[in-house]
């Protein structure tokens, strides 16, 4: 029987990677993101039976309605990827509230809603599943300028011990995959937002941190997805409750 997987903001950069990886994998994928159209896009390039879905992960029913509609249309639910977030760039003293609630509630709550959701369906299910989440090199160093997004993956490493912990006599793993410096849009916003800040020509910021780099080249979104491609396949069955770094060489703690 074909497994089924959701990657949230799988619409774009490393979600996108993420969907194509599994798909050809032999999954089929519910590409789910805040822009549908996205998803839809992605859903349909992939072909063999993808499909594009709304989903706003900072809120709760939303995220519980997703995994509703994916089995409703598929019959099963197998491999949750909670994928989903943003970066917010500044110091830390001048992070609003505003700034701090929206991105808690997306690279927090969401990861905790679809815990919650996906581990509710498997264990109704009763044959196990893989729960897998976006951290970062930020959840294992914070990062000047991106303390609150550090803040945020910090506390996405400590969801999937904990949730690897509970879950598991329901053979249900729980995993996080910790990139570096992926080249997607997101890496475009943080370089122009450090440009500004820095009173840097655009790249450089980008580059200072690619020098950095052990195996010296940015990370593209297919080197996200392999690892991922891993902890979605039973060859990871014994592996739970772990944030993997795939970095390219920076952090080696």
């Amino acid at each position: 029987m074909t497994r089924i997987a959701i990657v949230t903001g799988g619409g774009q950069g490393i979600g996108e990677g993420i969907a194509k990886q599994l798909a050809s994998d032999g999954l089929t994928v519910a590409v789910a993101d805040l822009n549908q159209g996205n998803a839809e896009k992605v859903a349909a390039e992939i072909g063999g039976g993808a499909k594009g879905y709304y989903v706003d992960v900072a809120k709760k029913q939303a995220v519980f309605d997703l995994v509703d509609a994916v089995v409703k249309d598929f019959g099963q639910l197998d491999v949750m990827v909670n994928n989903a977030g943003i970066a917010e760039i500044g110091a830390v003293i001048d992070a609003s509230e505003e700034d701090i609630n929206k991105i808690f509630q997306i690279n927090v709550n969401g990861d905790i809603y679809g815990i919650q959701a996906a581990a509710t369906q498997f264990k109704k299910q009763g044959n196990g599943g893989k729960i897998i989440n976006a951290c970062s090199i930020a959840g294992h160093e914070g990062f000047e300028l991106l303390g609150i997004y550090s803040a945020t993956k910090f506390a996405v490493r400590g969801l999937t011990q904990a949730a690897a912990k509970e879950l598991a006599k329901d053979q249900i793993t729980v995993n996080a995959y910790c990139p570096g410096i992926v080249l997607t849009p997101m890496w475009d916003q943080i370089d122009a937002e450090m440009a500004k800040i820095y009173d840097v020509p655009l790249g450089d910021t980008l580059q200072k941190y690619i020098d950095g780099i052990a195996l010296g080249r940015g990370e593209q979104p297919a080197d996200v997805a392999n690892l991922v491609s891993f902890l979605a396949d039973k060859k990871s069955d014994y592996i739970t409750g772990q944030s993997i770094m795939v970095d390219g060489g920076i952090n080696f703690a």
